[in-house]
């Protein structure tokens, strides 16, 4: 396990606003099932889902912006579950772009590549691992979209979700898996000791011209998109 609690580049606990964090809220004092109760909701509803710059940020600056996806809410999520002594790992994916329909939108969504780039973490306690993905939407924005579609009581895809039922869908952690994307993973890169390592080997395949517009214009117009939701 001890692979699974390394510190790594993008995996930076020793930073002293994340050794701020975990003192501040207390989070080693609890028991292990507690503490990772406690982080998972943190990430989820406390940084907002939104879009930042690159996937391979370290924790520190997901946690100074305030939001994050998939890919950059793990990272912070995995440097918090390590620090307090947590063992994680993370496991790579595509997801089809039309679950992000709606989030994307006009010229965003019809330059974008059909797969786009996904992750979750993987946690292990009480000796066996658990897939936790759903807290990539903050629970305010997922109540205010599930309000704008009020009338769809099965299935659902698009604007970051992508789930069988849309009314109830697992998204709180308790000793369970959580899954709010993976209805659209379209293809699987198994399972790796730390972010770095995914990205390595992995990552968003964008032309230098698409990263510069992504960066510049794109992210900036599917964050405003986000908080429209939020707001509404």
């Amino acid at each position: 396990m001890q692979k699974y609690l390394m510190e790594t580049p993008m995996l930076d606990y020793s930073s002293a606003p994340i050794q701020k964090l975990i003192k501040k809220r207390n989070w080693k004092a609890l028991d292990e099932k507690e503490r990772v109760k406690a982080i998972y909701n943190f990430v989820r509803d406390e940084i907002k889902f939104g879009y930042n710059t690159d996937d391979s940020i370290c924790a520190t600056k997901v946690l100074s912006d305030g939001y994050g996806q998939c890919n950059t809410k793990g990272t912070l999520f995995m440097a918090l579950l390590r620090c307090c002594g947590i063992p994680c790992r993370i496991h790579g994916f595509t997801i089809d772009k039309k679950l992000q329909k709606g989030a994307m939108t006009g010229f965003v969504y019809n330059n974008a590549p059909k797969n786009v780039f996904h992750s979750w973490v993987e946690v292990m306690l009480d000796g066996r691992w658990f897939e936790l993905e759903a807290f990539i939407l903050d629970n305010e924005y997922l109540t205010k979209l599930q309000r704008k579609f009020s009338r769809c009581s099965g299935a659902f895809f698009g604007y970051g979700v992508a789930v069988k039922d849309f009314k109830n869908p697992v998204t709180d952690f308790d000793m369970n898996d959580t899954y709010i994307q993976s209805e659209g993973i379209n293809r699987d890169f198994g399972i790796y000791d730390s972010p770095d390592e995914l990205l390595k080997e992995h990552g968003q395949e964008l032309s230098p011209l698409k990263v510069f517009a992504y960066r510049h214009l794109g992210r900036h117009l599917m964050n405003r998109n986000v908080k429209k939701i939020r707001n509404s």
